[in-house]
């Protein structure tokens, strides 16, 4: 296992060099696989480094991206990830984007069911830090914590007011590089 810490000025300069690099490997991966995917949580970084990713040269029409986490809320919301995930990507970039089923009548089935969907491998997976410490949907105190025998899960408290669908340590575990992007005070 690789680890590599990189400090940089600001937040720009973090979105930016994490778009260099997604790039990267998104053109590799395509080389290499025929495809390429990315799991992106929420937060305000990975927005930025959408913004950069759309100016550089990336095999947009070989991207899958997936959700990290999501809140439990209808859709549109502005508190969801994937609002916000569509608003930076706009319609001119033909992704396919794998949205995590949250409005499902059955959670749990609609959690199982996504990850069936998910890659043995995803080539990306993003993940911030929140002011609490916690990243993807893994809020400390939480059962979900604790769920190892499956690779996306409900959480069972809500935090910030609603409940999440979110992945797991262990197909956290399952990725080829895991980019960590944290900026600011929080």
């Amino acid at each position: 296992m690789q680890h590599e810490l990189i400090v940089l000025p600001d937040a720009a300069a973090v979105a930016h060099a994490a778009a260099e690099r997604v790039a990267e490997e998104a053109r590799a991966a395509v080389a290499a696989r025929g495809v390429f995917s990315l799991a992106v949580s929420g937060g305000r970084t990975p927005w930025a480094m959408f913004a950069d990713l759309a100016e550089l040269t990336m095999p947009w029409e070989s991207i899958e991206l997936y959700q990290v986490d999501e809140r439990i809320a209808p859709e549109g919301d502005p508190a969801r990830n994937l609002t916000h995930l569509r608003e930076s990507i706009g319609p001119q970039l033909p992704v396919v984007i794998h949205p995590m089923p949250v409005n499902a009548d059955d959670l749990e089935a609609a959690a199982a069911e996504y990850a069936g969907d998910l890659p043995a491998t995803i080539d990306v997976i993003h993940l911030g830090l929140g002011p609490d410490g916690h990243t993807a949907s893994l809020v400390p105190g939480d059962a979900v914590l604790d769920v190892h025998d499956r690779m996306v899960a409900i959480t069972t408290g809500e935090y910030q007011g609603t409940q999440r669908m979110t992945l797991t340590y262990p197909e956290l575990g399952r990725t080829r590089l895991l980019l960590w992007l944290i900026t600011g005070e929080d």
